[in-house]
């Protein structure tokens, strides 16, 4: 599939191509395979994207005798011939499948291994002290790598495709592993070996992958967009690792995704939590640019996109799968647009900028198996209805390309189905201005399309309002914080006065009650 250029004007010969869908950046899963990276960014830019973002992996403590059988030093076993010269005090793996190299080497004690056809990068930092050297010779040991001497470092590879494309390519940051008393929380029993992996593996990336299409770091260590202190412990790994980026990497941004959780049968959040949650969240930045890119629940079931009209209406068969059975609003506490709107608010002022993560899954159900995984294929409706309560966020990214947008299930692949363009025309945000006589409509490709607005006076009786064909505004006028695939009209409607309930509805078309087109009143 070709590379498609959605900004380029078409000559008075062509048929205009639609629009792209306004999703820009997907997750992906990355290889050491040069050739299968590029194809894959050229998909992605294919339907409009133009970020790829990759999982990290985690530091892991290991046994001695559960490191790799194929890592070995003078014939011994690298455990055996590092506690020959050495205290060891925990052994670790990080299995990233990268090659470290010569470049990762700083400390005498550190190590580059061939071992069986695989290369393995050891890394010996002291327990106490600063430096190299250990006073008292005891040392956490990582042993990285372990992919074949010949492959490609995946990361590298993406870089560099994302260079030559004109991409922005997010690689996956260091983790600890989680604590094995409560799931949730991260082991920080080793948080100062941790910091200085994280300033090592920065290090690797400045001499190696110092590229354009190196954008920043995705800390995939997750939390709820919640202001519970009892992450704070998560909290505190995006402020070490945030400071280690800009020191060592300042011109990189970073990402973090937290998770809306809205199921009121669950550790349910409100939307008053997200707006305190993302602040602290915010407050991780350490000066660099961080972007905040909300999961919106609806592949896992913890989130849920209707709109105040529908919330009696009864919830879909993929969240019914993980809910049960009821409406909307009995099974979840308020739909995702009041949680962007609310972190919107908290977000602003901070510095931070607010993203939305799309999961672009279903919860799985007999009928969307996608290649056995744990959720199933979507469908476009569906996400649709989710774009709709997102015209908050400044860029759209879904989670996640392979496997959920390239399984064919019932319906052909997502990405076939995207390449075809975004045909949907979606409100994301209404305000009526009674006094002025305006109504400033937003949304996803209006332009060209009907508005049609219907509301209540105050002395009960009904008006309307119509336009053929949506002149959007120009983007030059409008907020840095705007997604900038997001059109605003404004439509005059002169002086009128509106009930006290403030009822008004806009729709697409000549009816303002369209499926996926309609909007509930949005505020003042």
């Amino acid at each position: 599939m070709n590379a498609v250029d959605f900004d380029s004007k078409p000559s008075p010969k062509e048929t205009p191509r639609p629009a792209p869908y306004p999703i820009s950046g997907y997750f992906i899963s990355s290889t050491s395979d040069d050739a299968r990276n590029f194809q894959k960014l050229r998909d992605v830019k294919a339907v409009g994207g133009d970020t790829v973002i990759t999982f990290g992996n985690s530091l892991v403590p290991t046994p001695a005798e559960s490191l790799p059988a194929d890592c070995i030093v003078n014939g011994d076993s690298c455990a055996g011939a590092l506690s020959s010269t050495m205290k060891i005090n925990k052994f670790f793996t990080f299995s990233d499948g990268g090659q470290w190299g010569e470049t990762a080497l700083k400390c005498p004690q550190d190590r580059s291994v061939d071992s069986r056809g695989k290369t393995y990068t050891i890394l010996a930092f002291p327990t106490e002290g600063e430096g190299c050297r250990s006073p008292t010779n005891t040392y956490d040991v990582v042993v990285a790598g372990g992919s074949r001497t010949t492959a490609k470092d995946p990361t590298v590879s993406l870089a560099h495709a994302a260079s030559e494309l004109n991409m922005k390519f997010f690689a996956g940051m260091p983790a600890p592993a989680k604590r094995n008393d409560i799931e949730y929380l991260p082991d920080l029993s080793y948080s100062s070996t941790l910091q200085r992996f994280t300033e090592r593996f920065l290090e690797y990336q400045a001499a190696k992958n110092d590229v354009p299409g190196l954008a920043g770091f995705y800390h995939h260590l997750e939390m709820p967009v919640s202001d519970n202190p009892f992450f704070e412990p998560i909290l505190s790994v995006y402020t070490m690792q945030n400071e280690a980026i800009h020191r060592i990497l300042p011109t990189r941004s970073a990402l973090i995704s937290p998770y809306i959780e809205a199921r009121r049968d669950s550790a349910s959040i409100t939307p008053q939590n997200a707006r305190a949650g993302i602040r602290k969240i915010a407050a991780t930045a350490s000066r660099l640019e961080l972007n905040i890119a909300i999961q919106d629940g609806m592949g896992t079931g913890k989130g849920a996109a209707f709109l105040e009209t529908d919330a009696a209406a009864p919830v879909d068969e993929y969240a019914a799968s993980i809910v049960g059975k009821g409406t909307w609003k009995q099974r979840y506490v308020a739909p995702n647009k009041d949680y962007f709107d609310a972190a919107a608010a908290g977000i602003r002022g901070t510095g931070a900028i607010l993203w939305a993560n799309l999961e672009g899954m279903a919860p799985a159900i007999a009928s969307n198996d996608c290649d056995g995984s744990l959720r199933g294929q979507t469908t476009l409706p569906r996400i649709d209805s989710q774009l709709q309560q997102l015209g908050k966020a400044r860029k759209i990214v879904s989670y996640m390309w392979d496997p959920y947008f390239t399984c064919e299930g019932q319906n052909a692949p997502l990405k076939d189905q995207l390449a075809d363009g975004f045909h949907t025309s979606l409100i994301t945000d209404t305000v009526f201005d009674a006094e002025a006589g305006v109504v400033r409509v937003s949304g996803f490709n209006l332009a060209g399309h009907g508005l049609h607005v219907e509301w209540t006076l105050k002395d009960g009786s009904k008006q309307q309002h119509h336009v053929e064909k949506a002149n959007p505004e120009e983007n030059s006028d409008r907020s840095m914080d705007a997604n900038p695939r997001l059109e605003t009209v404004t439509l005059d409607v002169g002086p009128t006065s509106l009930r006290a309930s403030r009822s008004y509805n806009v729709g697409i078309g000549k009816s303002p009650e369209l499926p996926r087109g309609t909007a509930s009143p949005q505020g003042d």
